[in-house]
């Protein structure tokens, strides 16, 4: 079975960015016992990334790299920005390197990577971690199914075998 829209994915990649030099740095890894497991066309994954596993079916493999346009975009020099100190007073001062998880005044999450913090200020960039990246995918695809009409209802794929762990 081919790997379609509304299809449950389930597939082991290793992830790496190629850097201005051509080297490449590991980012992440997944395993035949550990998938990535996705509803194929509902926006959960990278476009690109979906676009190069169309039509691939259980058993194949792919290489392919991902340029930052069409990933998580260029970075952005003025995403960086700095938050007053006097926020981190109950929560104490995040130290250089954290990961902040913050919301905008609609409710809309994301989060803010620590890069500074001066005596009353707190630097964050806003910038998306992969932002800039050349992403390199090796990928195996694991397996393919339709999707359960629950499934499809909630958005989301239920594990490889469409039962969700509780």
């Amino acid at each position: 079975m081919i790997i379609e829209h509304n299809h449950v994915v389930a597939v082991s990649y290793i992830l790496h960015t190629i850097e201005e030099d051509g080297s490449k740095i590991l980012v992440e890894e997944t395993t035949p016992e550990n998938p990535l497991t996705f509803l194929y066309g509902v926006g959960m994954m990278i476009p690109k990334f979906e676009q190069n596993i169309l039509g691939l079916k259980a058993g194949d493999k792919a290489a392919f790299t991902i340029l930052p346009e069409e990933a998580y975009g260029e970075k952005q020099d003025d995403a960086i920005t700095q938050l007053p100190i006097e926020m981190f007073n109950e929560s104490g001062i995040p130290p250089v390197g954290v990961i902040l998880p913050l919301s905008d005044n609609q409710g809309n999450n994301f989060q803010a990577f620590v890069v500074e913090v001066t005596p009353e200020a707190v630097v964050v960039d806003l910038n998306h971690p992969m932002a800039g990246k050349v992403l390199d995918f090796q990928v195996e695809i694991l397996s393919t199914r339709p999707a359960t009409e629950e499934e499809l209802a909630h958005g989301h794929a239920h594990g490889v075998d469409g039962t969700e762990a509780h």
